[in-house]
């Protein structure tokens, strides 16, 4: 073999190689031969936004009126107390019509009178537990993975800790984090009845929080996998949210299967689709500004984990919904531009 033809040949070993671990990355090698943009991200699945669109849950209504959701299957756990909260009932004005019936606004956001989210605080307790005054423990949340164990002390306290976990084995006390389009998290240990609750956005997502926190479990309570049973409850839908390419690497720095979590989704809103003309250009395929967004599975991120930190796919329970687009059942922070109340999830354990 003559030098020259050596190496091409090693150039194309070389080459090869480098296909391999763009590949392994979920990348692909630009074929233009240019030395900017030397990579492309590889095409994710694509999907319409119409599919993507969970049903939109059936919600209970409390002798108190107010409206909450509660877990599939967990109603048979009678030693426990478990909610998500929806936006209607309630006594809240700041993020309704002057005319319309109160809201269940349950964070004590600029816009609303602390006393009124209180109320409605024990508003939510009364239907979960049949006692307005149960005592709630609640967190200042900030997109961690920090976690704390409760007791009631924490119920009365003025300045709530920072985190964004909560787990108690403690009777009559219930645990509550905050959401407008985050996932909440719920488990529960059946056998040594244990409880946990988590607010997991993106950040606290890539954190793991809801993993360190079936981890925290194990070493504080001896929970076992297999005991356990979890509920996700509404957040922003895959439909709806719909994030940036940095987010996308992120998640593939921390996950193996995160390009699983991601789509590529079509612009499928009421206009497009009546009037598709509109949105034709003469540029060509590929060149035009109009195309896919990038989308998200939040809930499917958190159920990942769950399964990763041990727990059967068979106690994994969602309660579906979508905060954005079904914004007459639920608040949305992201719909709403960030003037929007919050929902609550609550669990419990029912003293004997």
């Amino acid at each position: 073999m003559s030098s020259s033809a050596h190496s091409k040949a090693q150039a194309n070993a070389q080459i090869e190689a480098l296909d391999a671990l763009f590949e392994q990355a979920g990348l692909v090698r630009s074929l233009r031969g240019k030395s900017a943009g030397v990579t492309v991200r590889m095409r994710l699945a694509r999907a319409d936004q119409r599919d993507l669109t969970p049903a939109a849950p059936v919600a209970r209504t409390a002798a108190n009126a107010i409206q909450w959701l509660s877990a599939p299957g967990w109603e048979k756990l009678d030693w426990l107390w478990h909610g998500f909260s929806t936006r209607r009932g309630g006594l809240s004005h700041a993020y309704c019509a002057d005319d319309a019936p109160g809201e269940l606004n349950l964070g004590l956001t600029a816009e609303d009178a602390p006393e009124t989210v209180l109320a409605n605080r024990r508003l939510l307790a009364e239907a979960v537990t049949g006692n307005a005054a149960t005592p709630l423990a609640s967190l200042r949340q900030i997109h961690s993975s920090a976690l704390r164990v409760a007791s009631s002390v924490d119920a009365r306290r003025q300045q709530p800790s920072k985190a964004d976990g909560l787990m108690t084995d403690e009777p009559g006390l219930l645990l509550g984090i905050q959401t407008a389009d985050c996932v909440p998290v719920m488990v529960a240990d059946r056998k040594r009845r244990a409880v946990a609750v988590f607010h997991a956005g993106w950040r606290g997502t890539v954190k793991r929080i809801v993993e360190a926190g079936v981890g925290r479990m194990r070493l504080q309570y001896g929970s076992r996998p297999a005991d356990l049973t979890a509920a996700i409850g509404p957040c922003i839908g895959p439909c709806c949210y719909a994030v940036s390419e940095e987010m996308l690497s992120e998640f593939e720095s921390q996950f193996s299967y995160a390009r699983d979590l991601f789509c590529e989704v079509d612009d499928a809103d009421a206009v497009h689709i009546k009037y598709p003309m509109l949105f034709l250009t003469q540029r060509a395929p590929g060149h035009s500004p109009i195309g896919p967004s990038l989308h998200l599975d939040l809930a499917e991120a958190n159920r990942r984990q769950l399964l990763a930190a041990g727990l059967k796919p068979g106690s994994i329970h969602a309660v579906g919904g979508c905060t954005s687009c079904q914004r007459e059942l639920f608040f949305s922070y992201r719909a709403a531009q960030g003037r929007a109340g919050r929902m609550m999830s609550v669990i419990g354990i029912r003293p004997e």
